[in-house]
Order: structure tokens, then C-alpha cells, then sequence
């Protein structure tokens, strides 16, 4: 609190972004860990816009106008706020409030740190420990005779920024291992992401060697023969360096670079031409000045898109991912991924790999638990590429928003494979950037461990869990088998994310999307269907303690003088309760039940059964089958059935029921007849002598 000099400001308009539109007016909040801007309406009615410090990537002061004194706050979420203050004054102590507010310094000022969701110490330890790799590697087949679960880096000794639990192949010795890690930057030896049980190839990720112009390593060399032995459908193993082949060959002048092929025997080395985190940057600045330009015409739109060159980094990353996939499954050949240090281009490509050879990565948990293993375990510099704190900006990149991208494109062009929906994208894009949880904090596993940030902060994945009705996409069919995903990469399939980066921009989006629908459908028959289960459990918990299954009404129904059938068997029917209708027949309940009071009976000129009314009202077959399976009288004096009457499946199977009846009816009268008419002649213990 002793960063904001002003806590409450009036008369603060909030520039719409349309000109023709009309501005807000009202009153601007500041508190320790949100922005909240509060419009007083013509009807009294309260719109507030809360925007919390972590997300404001940006304040500009603007020159003063006729209007006011102008204030542009632009977040990491892509939320643009353009205020405009009366006075001066007010203006300025905002914009150094939130320079400081939004651009902490230390770890312990980061909103995690001050968050309470009101759970005790119990569920804090259960929610970090509900997403677990070493459950993800025994889920993949670890440990087998080709490779293990290694607990070699326990104390972060062979890398720091890799995470205590490795998977290495099973003919690999320490001395490999840590050789290998000596050879590589950063010491990130060559590990395994993901096993394919099916094709018994891996895919693998480390960091650059450090092979210079002539330089070499034996353990290295061995490592890499290890993973290519781990796998016996192939004597090779691809070895992807996502770097432009210039990058990495500037590299290699400095003392790194990539593989000689000619000290790798067992190699086939690609190139893949993802650019660096400086260029996907400016890229992205680009692409937002496309987004914030007002009313531009078709062709100026589309300009600044493509000079942007967002969507062809985007491509070029999905190709990527394509080209491990199609190795791993098609080919039958392992893989080896690195960029420069191994934490981001390498992490996009392994986790897009996976989600295109993993169906369990497509579901709402596969995925927090591929973000967890290649994003948090491996090493990715969240702190950095996403500007938690006060430090260099040149370190900041959206390396993580592209991996989202990718994954949302997917969804685009398989809309029924994803459990998950846009909004559960764009949420844990927001979480990213927000530090209100504790996963995101920190370069790598063993900083998270030094700031003890399982004992002060809180994890976001079961906050997610217990919200996933929201996130849950109304399309998805799950399949049994294991499909991998093949999408094409033509330039013409990758879109504008709308969603993403216009998400506050509401006259970007339809007034009523047909997910959202969907989605609040599904929800509510996903409610009904849990209020069926607890109006059935009652049911059965009344019929246990002996209720009348056959009761009738406390008011007569009548139409036309004929008795009326209702009772609880026929309202079963009827609302189409076929588990209450199946459960009241078996405690009793009478297939030919009418009413049984006998005045109701004497005045009707004719009966009505559930057979019968369950026919005329166009029940399903199953309830027809379930009266004649227990016994209901198929000879129905009122039903009238025409030839020229269509037949549904119902009256079909009461047609069929009755002359089976029937037919049963003449046999045993055709053996019974001779009995009647001859008495006892025909009896063999009757012979007269």
C-alpha cells in the first residue's frame, strides 16, 4: 500500500474504443493488488472492470488535451485501458502508483505470495501433488528394458534446471550421463520427453552441444547411440535443431553450435527455422498495432497482418511438431530436439508433438500435466519471458502464448478431439501472467524449491479442475483408440485468433457464440441428469420402506367419461423416466394398473391401461417391451389399428406379441382338444383290460 499515492479518483472517463461510442464515467480504485474502475450507470447499477497490477504490461502518459489529462494502460492479456482524468494531478499519481504496483521487484511481492483461496495446509500439499511426471512416465510404460525413471539428478547436481526426475535410457551409465551433461549448455543432457509404446521410438530434448568448429565428446556420442539403441525398429535417430541453420552456425563460432554428423555415426540431423525470442517479440508487437488500429479498412487489416509475421512463426513452429509426430509414429525413428538452451523452442515443438501423438493430452488434465513436465519441470524461464518482475526486457518473449496458439489452431481444425474449449486456453494464459498461483513463479524446478513456494503459495491446477464445467468443450467425443493428429500446415489454415487478442474488444465477437450455447446446454442436462439420480435414489429408498407402488390420484382426471390413467407408473412413462418405470414394475407395480377405485371404473364407458396410453402418447419401444415382459394384457378393446396406419416400432412389437399369443393359444388347444373330447382314453395309466 505504500506504492499508491492516490487511492480513489472521481470522474474518471473510460475511452471507448470506438469513437463513435459513448466513454464511461466513474470512479477509479486503486488496492495492493488490483486496478478496479467502477461505472455508475444511468439506473444505478454498478459495471466494474477489475484489472490486477501483474497484468499491466505498460503505462504511457499522453499529452494533455482540451478533454483531460490521458492515461493508456496496455496488459499482458491484451486489454487495452484508455482513461482520461480530470485533472492533472490525479493523473500523474496514478501513472507512478502503477509504474511501481505493476514492475515488482522482489519474489515475496508477487500476488501469490498474498493470496489465500481459504484452504488449509492439507489441501495446499494434496494440490501440488496432483499433478505428478513420474505418473506421466508410468503412464507411458516407465520403467522397461529399454528405459528408466533415474533419480541421478535428485539434488540438481548433473543440471540445474532440469528437474530431479529424469528419464534415461537403461544402457546408459553415470558416467554417459554426466559426461554427456559437461558437453551440453547449460548442462541439459539429452533426456526423454515422451515414449511411444506402439512404435517403441522416443522423443528426446536437451540443449546445444558444445562442439564449436572441431570440438568433440565421447560420452556424448554414447548418450545419443543409447537412445538410438533404446529403440529397435530403427539403426537411426533424427536430431532436430529448431534454429535457422545461420543462427546455429553463429553459434557454432562461438563455442556451440550443433552435431557434426560425421562424430555422430547414428544421426540424421533437420533443421527447422524457428526464429529467436527477440524476433517473435517485435512480431508480436506488430500484431498488436494491427489489433488497436480503429476502424482500418479490409486491406490495411490484412497488410499489417502479414507484415507482422505472426502467423508465419506460428506455422513454423506447428511444422515442427508435425515433423517429430510424423517420426515418431510413421517412421518408427527416435527423436532428439534442441534449440539454444533447450527451454523454448524445444519446449514448443515437444509439447506440440505430444498433444498430435497423445489423445490423453487433449483432455483437461493431459494438459496441465504436459504443461507441467515440458513448460515448469523443464526449465522454462516463465519469470523471465513473462516479465514477473522489474527485470531485463529483452528476456521478455511469448514463447508460451505461440505454444497456445498452436494448440487453439488444432482445435480449429479438429473441433472434436479436444476436451477443452477456448476459454480454458485463454484462462491459463491469464494465470500465467497474473502470479496469483505459485506454478508460474520462478526459472526452473530447483528456484520454485529454494522459494518454498509449495509452503507459501497455492497451485492453480485444482482451482481449474473444480471449474472445468466451464472449460469443457461441448463437441468433444472421446475415442477408445489412439489417433494421431494430422493437420495440414498450408498457410490458408492458420487464423487470427480473435478470441485471444481482441478478447476485450467486444465488438470484435458475435453477440451469441453456438459453443457457449452448447456449452450451457450440456451443463444443464449434465445438472438434470444429476437431479434424476437423486429423485431415483429417493424412489428406490421409498419403495425399500414398502410405498404403495399402485396409488391413485387425490383428484379424478377425466376426459370425455373415460377413466384417465395416471399414478406413478404412467408419469414414469409418460416424462420419459425409463429407470423409475423399470424400478416400479420390479417392486409391484401392476403392468395393467388403471384405477383402482371402483366408482372411478363403474362410471368410465372405457379403460385406459399404461399398455394402451403409453402407445397413443408415443412412448418408446422399451417401455412397451417392459409391460409385455411383465405380463401386461396385449388384447386392447380401444386400440384401433388401420392398415393404412404407418406402424411405428411399438405397435409393431404389440402386433408381433399378440400373434405369438395367439398362435401359442391354437397349439395348445390343437394338444388339449382330444383330452376334452375323449376324457382319460388317450391316458396310458387308464388301459381298460
Amino acid at each position: 500500500m505504500e506504492h499508491i499515492i492516490t487511492p480513489k479518483v472521481e470522474y474518471v472517463k473510460l475511452l471507448n474504443t470506438y469513437p463513435e461510442k459513448k466513454s464511461a464515467l466513474g470512479t477509479l480504485y486503486l488496492t495492493a493488488t488490483h486496478l478496479i474502475y467502477v461505472e455508475q450507470t444511468n439506473n444505478n447499477a454498478r459495471t466494474e472492470t477489475w484489472v490486477l497490477h501483474h497484468h499491466i504490461l505498460s503505462v504511457e502518459k499522453l499529452p494533455l488535451t482540451a478533454s483531460g489529462c490521458p492515461l493508456l494502460i496496455r496488459c499482458k492479456t491484451f486489454q487495452l485501458l484508455h482513461l482520461l482524468f480530470q485533472r492533472e494531478r490525479d493523473c500523474q499519481d496514478v501513472f507512478q502508483s502503477l509504474l511501481r504496483l505493476s514492475q515488482p521487484v522482489k519474489e515475496e511481492e508477487l500476488y501469490a505470495f498474498l493470496y489465500n483461496p481459504h484452504q488449509n495446509e492439507e489441501d495446499r500439499r494434496q494440490g501440488w501433488e496432483f499433478i505428478s511426471v513420474a505418473n506421466d512416465f508410468s503412464r507411458m510404460g516407465l520403467s522397461n528394458e529399454y528405459w528408466e525413471i533415474s533419480h541421478l539428478n535428485k539434488n540438481y547436481e548433473i543440471c540445474s534446471t532440469y528437474p530431479s526426475i529424469l528419464g534415461l535410457p537403461k544402457n546408459a551409465s553415470v558416467a554417459v550421463v554426466t559426461g554427456s551433461a559437461k558437453f551440453r549448455s547449460r548442462g541439459r543432457l539429452p533426456v526423454l520427453s515422451y515414449y511411444h509404446k506402439d512404435t517403441k521410438a522416443a522423443l528426446c530434448r536437451c540443449s546445444q552441444p558444445l562442439s564449436g568448429l572441431t570440438s568433440r565428446c565421447v560420452e556424448d556420442e554414447q548418450m545419443l547411440q543409447a537412445i538410438s539403441q533404446a529403440n529397435s525398429n530403427c539403426p537411426f535417430i533424427y536430431v532436430v535443431d529448431t534454429r535457422p541453420k545461420l543462427n546455429a552456425m553463429a553459434n557454432r563460432a562461438a563455442g556451440k553450435g550443433y552435431e557434426n554428423e560425421d562424430n555422430y555415426s547414428n544421426i540424421r540431423f533437420q533443421f527447422q527455422g524457428i526464429e529467436n525470442i527477440h524476433i517473435m517479440r517485435n512480431s508480436l508487437q506488430k500484431l498488436l498495432e494491427v489489433c488497436s488500429m480503429k476502424s482500418p479498412s479490409m486491406s490495411d487489416y490484412l497488410t499489417g497482418l502479414e507484415n507482422s509475421g505472426w502467423l508465419r512463426h506460428i506455422k513454423s513452429v506447428m511444422d515442427a511438431g508435425v515433423f517429430l509426430a510424423k517420426a515418431v509414429c510413421d517412421e518408427r525413428v527416435s527423436v532428439l530436439v534442441h534449440c539454444s538452451d533447450g527451454w523454448d523452442r524445444t519446449a514448443q515443438v515437444c509439447s506440440l508433438a505430444c498433444i498430435l501423438l497423445d489423445p490423453y493430452y487433449r483432455t483437461i488434465k493431459g494438459l496441465m500435466v504436459l504443461i507441467e513436465k515440458e513448460w515448469i519441470s523443464f526449465g522454462h524461464k516463465f519469470s523471465h519471458r513473462c516479465g514477473h518482475l522489474d527485470t531485463d526486457p529483452k528476456e521478455v518473449s511469448p514463447v508460451f502464448t505461440q505454444f497456445l496458439e498452436c494448440v487453439w489452431q488444432l482445435s480449429e481444425q479438429f473441433p472434436c478431439v479436444f476436451e477443452f474449449n477456448e476459454r480454458y486456453l485463454i484462462e491459463i494464459h491469464n494465470q500465467v501472467y497474473a502470479c496469483q498461483y505459485g506454478n508460474f513463479i520462478g526459472n526452473c524446478q530447483k528456484e520454485r524449491l529454494d522459494m518454498r513456494l509449495h509452503e507459501k503459495t497455492f497451485s492453480l491446477w485444482p482451482y481449474l479442475l473444480k471449474n472445468q464445467h466451464l472449460y469443457r468443450n461441448p463437441l468433444y467425443r472421446r475415442s477408445l483408440e489412439s489417433t494421431v493428429l494430422r493437420p495440414s500446415t498450408l498457410p490458408l489454415h492458420f487464423k487470427f485468433w480473435c478470441g485471444m487478442y481482441n478478447h476485450y474488444d467486444r465488438g470484435m465477437h458475435p453477440k451469441q457464440s453456438v459453443l457457449d450455447q452448447l456449452l450451457s446446454l450440456t451443463q444443464k442436462q449434465v445438472e438434470g441428469e444429476r437431479t434424476m439420480t437423486e429423485l431415483q435414489r429417493i424412489l428406490r429408498q421409498l419403495l425399500r420402506h414398502g410405498v404403495e407402488v399402485n396409488t391413485r390420484p387425490k383428484v379424478t382426471l377425466w376426459a370425455s367419461g373415460v377413466a384417465v390413467c395416471s399414478g406413478p407408473l404412467y408419469l414414469s412413462a409418460i416424462y420419459g423416466h425409463l429407470d423409475c418405470f423399470k424400478m416400479l414394475l420390479l417392486y409391484g407395480a401392476d403392468p395393467n394398473y388403471n384405477s383402482p377405485e371402483e366408482k372411478v371404473n363403474g362410471r368410465a364407458t372405457q379403460q385406459k391401461t399404461v399398455l394402451e396410453l403409453c402407445l397413443r402418447h408415443g412412448c418408446g419401444v422399451e417401455y412397451i417391451q417392459l409391460l409385455i415382459d411383465f405380463g401386461a394384457n396385449v388384447y386392447l378393446p380401444t386400440l384401433i389399428i388401420e392398415k393404412s396406419t404407418k406402424q411405428n416400432e411399438a405397435v409393431e412389437l404389440l402386433l408381433k406379441e399378440r400373434g405369438e399369443r395367439r398362435f401359442s393359444g391354437i397349439i395348445a388347444l390343437f394338444f388339449l382338444l382330444p383330452l376334452v373330447l375323449y376324457g382319460n382314453l388317450f391316458l396310458p395309466w387308464n388301459k381298460t383290460i
